[in-house]
């Protein structure tokens, strides 16, 4: 079964969106296998954020990942980081399909309510800066 991160952004945690964003992804036919609310640290946020590091939005990503609480989420099932990447719609929230999460609760290319993985490649690799195995369930 594949396995994909989500990161529930400050900016749809400060507005309570965590649970409705939760509950749209659980509706795409997804199961939430592992769940916690951080603080994430420039540190961590640096490393996750890693691919962008020469790109001249890198630091206020940065500082935005890491001014307010987030949640992240692994969610598991068929096709998970396809369905959760069509789920999520486009970055751009002015760009995004109508009904998906970030045209429905992102307010700007940087505030788009969420983060999920592209490749299942890098789901591995993300979900193992936010949790252990022991962390990850399944049901």
């Amino acid at each position: 079964m594949e396995r994909s991160l989500v990161l529930i952004k400050p900016d749809a945690m400060q507005r309570g969106l965590d649970g409705a964003i939760i509950t749209r992804l659980e509706g795409e036919g997804l199961k939430l296998v592992a769940l916690k609310r951080l603080q994430i640290d420039k540190a961590l946020a640096q490393k996750h954020y890693a691919i962008h590091k020469d790109k001249p939005f890198f630091q206020g990503l940065i500082d935005y990942i890491s001014s307010a609480p987030i949640v992240a989420a692994v969610f598991a099932g068929e096709n998970a980081v396809a369905v959760i990447r069509k789920a999520m719609g486009a970055t751009d929230p002015t760009k995004a399909e109508a009904g998906t999460i970030r045209a429905d609760f992102g307010t700007d290319i940087e505030r788009n309510a969420v983060h999920g993985s592209d490749s299942v490649e890098t789901a591995e690799r993300e979900i193992g800066f936010f949790f252990n195995e022991d962390e990850i369930g399944d049901y």
